[in-house]
């Protein structure tokens, strides 16, 4: 159990600092109610129409598409850290995630995902 005190007691420090930060805001805060801080605020315009229209899929699509190719981008950094350790095994390796990534990449422009119109 020796070994994992300090993980525990860094976990204990920061569930203590959530719970004391979420009581304690609490109980501090304001609590005056009215119809104007109800409502919904968005960049000082006043809402106009119901918030569930519908609207392009093609935003989703990106959002996805960027999250996507930037958590791969975050899988190369250990390689680059490791270049030298892994060698030609590991150069090898790469060019073939980076194959997968290219051909992931011409078929989302193939298929025109990200075209807008």
């Amino acid at each position: 159990m020796n070994p994992y005190l300090p993980i525990l007691m860094v976990l204990f420090v920061a569930v203590g600092f959530v719970v004391t930060t979420l009581v304690a805001t609490h109980f501090l805060g304001p609590k005056r109610k009215t119809s104007i801080k109800d409502d919904a605020f968005e960049c000082g315009i006043p809402s106009i129409g119901d918030a569930r229209s519908p609207f392009s899929i093609k935003y989703f699509l990106v959002a996805i598409l960027f999250v996507l190719f930037d958590v791969e981008v975050i899988f190369m950094y250990p390689w680059a850290v490791n270049f030298k350790k892994l060698g030609l095994f590991g150069l090898l390796e790469m060019f073939t995630f980076m194959a997968v990534l290219f051909i992931g990449l011409m078929y989302i422009f193939k298929k025109g995902a990200l075209k807008w119109e």
